[in-house]
């Protein structure tokens, strides 16, 4: 198990093997950093599905207009939508998309990420300096690995709950 040093700025998701606990890293993205633990805080991430999942590559979740399972959910309106939150600029940094990192998920506009967020599944230097990394996986990444894959996957895996530590 991962010695979780710093509460306030850990993420723990659990997934349907097990439970997977996130670094954030609130000095390199602040405000990234900052948007999930607010999501997560208001239970914005519960029953949110993994809409976009390709082998060696990384698993895409964090649509909470459009992508709960356990709410009016459509496949094909997941990965589409945010938050009711205002977008949240780049915060481009020298730390690599190595596996186990988190990444905003954007669109074109680098300045769009709102709540979705990729874990990469391998080293994805290709997106170094054009997504934002604000985390890390430091326990659990056998459980990332095992979410069914798909662009959208058939029967998506979904997050059952995302906690701040601190909180849980």
């Amino acid at each position: 198990m991962a010695e979780i040093t710093d509460p306030e700025n850990t993420i723990i998701i659990e997934l349907k093997d097990g439970r997977v606990v996130v670094e954030l890293m609130p000095k390199i993205a602040p405000q990234h950093a900052e948007r999930m633990k607010t999501l997560a805080r208001e239970g914005a991430y519960d029953g949110v599905v993994f809409h976009r999942v390709i082998e060696g590559f990384m698993a895409q979740t964090g649509d909470v207009q459009n992508g709960n399972a356990d709410k009016d959910f459509n496949i094909r309106l997941a990965g589409t939508g945010g938050s009711e939150y205002p977008n949240v600029p780049a915060e481009f940094s020298k730390i690599p998309h190595d596996r186990g990192t988190i990444g905003a998920a954007r669109s074109q506009n680098p300045d769009s990420a709102n709540s979705q967020f990729f874990i990469n599944f391998g080293d994805n230097h290709f997106l170094n300096g054009q997504y934002t990394v604000y985390g890390r996986v430091i326990e659990g990444m056998e459980h990332v690995d095992s979410i069914t894959r798909g662009e959208p996957p058939a029967n998506p895996d979904k997050m059952i709950s995302m906690k701040v530590a601190a909180d849980a």
